[in-house]
């Protein structure tokens, strides 16, 4: 464990270089501050950031040069004790260009902001789209046009939007700082036009400069377009701090909370706790405790549908409810061993009976996953696995109340769904470094590939030398094996982030606290369910 987070800091250290040192130094050089210079100047002192979306773009690009955190830094921090989402281009990777996944995160930022009715504040430093990757970002329905279209549904839905515009803000993306409610532009480094004076000149002849196209005077003084002028960086973000200080309060979901306390067991033990070998059993129910306050928790059927874990707890103060894959060999009801981290029948229905009655009552939800799939076979087809499957599947999918994941460990197939994976809409998902993501484990994976290579070579008449097969065998095993990792998900933002195991207790907080900016509306209804 010690090594994986060891590795998980290195990774993170070299995100937070965003475009580089000597990009860095450019960047200050113009008397700008960082994208995470901002963000750190903004937020409260002494308050944590919730980043989102971290080790984007991981490994993608190269041929580009790479896009660390896809020359974006998301994520939700306090100002003046208010939260707020924060999306701040880092203009030190590729000048803040938006590559395909930069649209995707941004996306993911709106989405974060509307479905808790959360402030959203742009720090806007941007040289609009790459254009050598434009028909990836362009045309289509989550593509960059998505993020205007998001701002327009905020406005109407009463969700405060302000922008500061703190160096280029071009083409399309002159729209997002003018769609906002408020806005704010640095002299002599903001700018805002549809065609920079090069375009200008090419398109109609004219001769301009940058600055009296579209810089702080042009837009506070002639065009009306901003509304306020900063001297510098540091003025303007005082001056959001200003407008939030006097933002009115929100109305609240109602989520039950009490005074926290810390978990009875020691948090720091959890890393010792947690094996790395996948195939090794532990207790979920330790790992629980490890997590909730006073290391308290109160089983929902504890000696029914043993694989998976349903119980109530409270995390620094607020009330959850927790369904977790139970990874040890335990014994169902018949008295017989089941494996752990599959979901069988029983633990199926047990579960989908606790997510109803968590929505019953307002309480959030959290998933841990540790899960291989759907138990498979005659005796648990004839059971009804398909069936009891499905009515969690519904359960969980038709939640009103908030849903956050974190994948301990594996998180395969079908049990990646039922447990409330990325696809079903979770408020906040993340991975611990001991996590992987796929269809099924890479051993397994492996197997079957290498088998239909073989089958189709032997189909056209060819053999393949048991050395061939083996070779082939380890090529298909590593490639699958890098497609499990959580960074590889993390950076197509399959996951919001791979953290630190003992950043769970904050972030599941802090995601509530969230949450409960957006009243329930909704009736919990799940449609028909066969018992």
């Amino acid at each position: 464990m010690n090594a994986l987070l060891d590795n998980l800091n290195q990774k993170l250290a070299k995100v937070y270089l965003g475009g580089g040192q000597k990009n860095i130094d450019k960047h200050k050089a113009k008397g700008k501050m960082t994208a995470r210079e901002r963000i750190d100047y903004l937020i409260d002192n002494d308050t944590n950031f919730l980043e989102v979306g971290a080790f984007v773009a991981d490994g993608m690009y190269a041929e580009e040069g790479g896009c660390p955190s896809g020359g974006v830094v998301t994520g939700i921090g306090y100002i003046h004790g208010r939260q707020a989402m924060i999306v701040a281009n880092d203009a030190t990777v590729k000048a803040g260009a938006w590559f395909p996944i930069t649209a995707k995160k941004n996306l993911r930022a709106q989405e974060i902001a509307m479905e808790n009715r959360l402030p959203i504040i742009y720090l806007v430093d941007s040289a609009g789209v790459y254009l050598p990757l434009q028909d990836e970002v362009f045309p289509d329905k989550e593509h960059f046009g998505r993020i205007f279209r998001n701002n327009a549904i905020m406005s109407g839905e009463g969700i405060l939007q302000i922008a500061a515009i703190m160096g280029s803000c071009v083409a399309g993306g002159a729209y997002l700082p003018i769609m906002s409610d408020e806005a704010m532009i640095v002299d002599g480094t903001g700018s805002v036009f549809l065609a920079g004076s090069y375009l200008v000149k090419s398109a109609i002849g004219e001769d301009v400069d940058n600055e009296t196209l579209g810089g702080a005077t042009t837009h506070c003084e002639i065009s009306g377009v901003t509304d306020y002028k900063m001297p510098n960086d540091a003025a303007c973000l005082n001056a959001i701090r200003n407008v939030m200080s006097m933002t009115g309060d929100y109305d609240k979901a109602g989520f039950d909370r009490i005074t926290p306390k810390a978990p009875a067991y020691n948090p720091e033990a959890l890393l010792d706790f947690i094996p790395t070998d996948r195939g090794k059993p532990y207790d979920m129910l330790e790992i629980i405790k490890y997590i909730v306050d006073g290391s308290e928790v109160e089983e929902y059927k504890a000696g029914y549908g043993k694989t998976i874990i349903t119980a109530y707890a409270r995390i620094d103060g607020w009330a959850v409810g927790i369904v977790a894959n139970q990874r040890m060999l335990v014994k169902n009801k018949k008295g017989e061993m089941q494996m752990g981290g599959v979901i069988y029948s029983d633990s199926a229905d047990k579960a989908a009976r606790f997510i109803m009655n968590c929505n019953q009552k307002k309480i959030p939800l959290i998933f841990l996953q540790d899960v291989t799939g759907f138990m498979v076979g005659s005796r648990s087809e004839h059971g009804g696995i398909i069936k009891d499957g499905a009515k969690m599947v519904n359960a969980m999918a038709n939640c009103v109340v908030p849903k956050f994941t974190f994948i301990l460990g594996n998180s395969y197939g079908a049990g990646n769904y039922a447990m409330c994976g990325k696809a079903y809409d979770p408020r906040l998902i993340y991975a611990w470094p001991t996590a992987q993501l796929a269809v099924m484990s890479g051993a397994s994976a492996a197997k079957t590939l290498v088998q239909i290579q073989v089958a189709n070579l032997k189909s056209k008449g060819k053999e393949i030398t048991p050395e061939a097969e083996q070779e082939l065998l380890k090529t298909i095993t590593d490639r699958y094996n890098e497609q499990l990792s959580p960074y590889y998900a993390a950076s197509r933002l399959w996951v919001d982030g791979v953290v630190n195991p003992l950043e769970t207790r904050n972030i599941i907080s802090m995601g509530i606290e969230a949450a409960n900016h957006s009243p329930i509306t909704k009736r919990y209804n799940t449609g028909v369910i066969q018992v």
